[in-house]
């Protein structure tokens, strides 16, 4: 008989590994909205919380170590009381750097329509080619961009099946009534997202991805100068790709997450060298030219 509970304990234990990719922290905002249910934006928090890390993303197994850490940060900027919220969002997600304690960013994305529908009590059904719930497809779009960005980073397009499965939640969403699905709303949205991401014109942004992260960063606590020298490579060919691909929205989610990154990395060059991968860094990204002052 304790053989069996024990039996029952493990496969438990084997569901829980195979079940939980991410490990996602969640917050509400509301600055904005006047007369604030906090009881009902905190059920509303626990509810997203739950949905992200409770339930299977892949068919892989994950031991806890090796979740995927991320954040939402959910602002709330009007609410009808009821079930209709209109909100954006900052999702970030990180991946460890091997050999050492730093985690690097891999996702920094601000939606700014992240509006959706919902009533306390209600369950968040999905089905990736139905759009059941207009929170459930916004999680669930997040949730495989996240598991398909990391993925490309330990190897080449190894986010595939994921990023597609975000697209295919993308399509199922064009007739939804909330903003960010579809092409004509903006340059910015998910549709593009997704879309660029995807598109093989954009290709060099993911081999970016892979090589910078695992023959670059992954190296640094073997090699560091080899390594640097990878990744001064890698920001010679972004700048080619950045130049033949004006208008995708890769060039600033990318600066978006690494800018600082970049700083730290290439700040132990010698001063000639340092002030080249400035002049690379502010032509691909001149909003973070004052960042970059340090490296000139």
């Amino acid at each position: 008989m304790r053989n069996i509970g024990l039996l029952l304990v493990f496969l438990f234990l084997g569901l829980t590994l195979q079940a939980q990719e991410l490990n996602a922290r969640v917050e509400i905002l509301s600055p904005q909205v006047q007369n604030t249910n906090k009881r009902a934006l905190d059920i509303l928090q626990k509810v997203i919380y739950d949905f992200l890390n409770n339930r299977p993303w892949t068919d892989m197994r994950i031991n806890a170590q090796e979740r995927i850490d991320c954040s939402f940060v959910i602002t709330i900027h009007e609410w009808d009381g009821s079930r209709n919220y209109k909100a954006s969002a900052q999702v970030f997600s990180y991946r460890p750097v091997y050999g050492t304690n730093y985690s690097t960013p891999i996702l920094a994305y601000h939606d700014r329509s992240f509006n959706f529908s919902y009533v306390e009590g209600e369950q968040l059904e999905f089905n990736e080619n139905a759009n059941l719930n207009s929170l459930s497809s916004l999680l669930a779009f997040y949730a495989n961009v996240i598991i398909g960005m990391d993925a490309d980073t330990f190897k080449l397009n190894g986010g595939n099946k994921y990023l597609t499965s975000a697209r295919t939640i993308l399509n199922a969403a064009q007739s939804s009534p909330e903003e960010g699905w579809r092409s004509m709303e903006s340059l910015e949205n998910r549709y593009w997202l997704i879309n660029n991401l995807l598109d093989r014109r954009y290709q060099p942004y993911r081999e970016f991805a892979y090589q910078y992260h695992l023959n670059g960063l992954d190296k640094m606590a073997q090699d560091e100068i080899k390594a640097r020298a990878t990744m001064l490579g890698l920001l010679d060919k972004l700048k080619e790709v950045d130049r033949n691909s004006t208008g995708n929205v890769w060039t600033p989610i990318l600066f978006s997450a690494k800018s600082s990154e970049f700083v730290g990395v290439f700040a132990k060059l010698p001063g000639n060298e340092s002030v080249k991968v400035f002049n690379t860094l502010v032509e691909i990204d001149p909003s973070n030219t004052a960042k970059y002052e340090t490296l000139r």
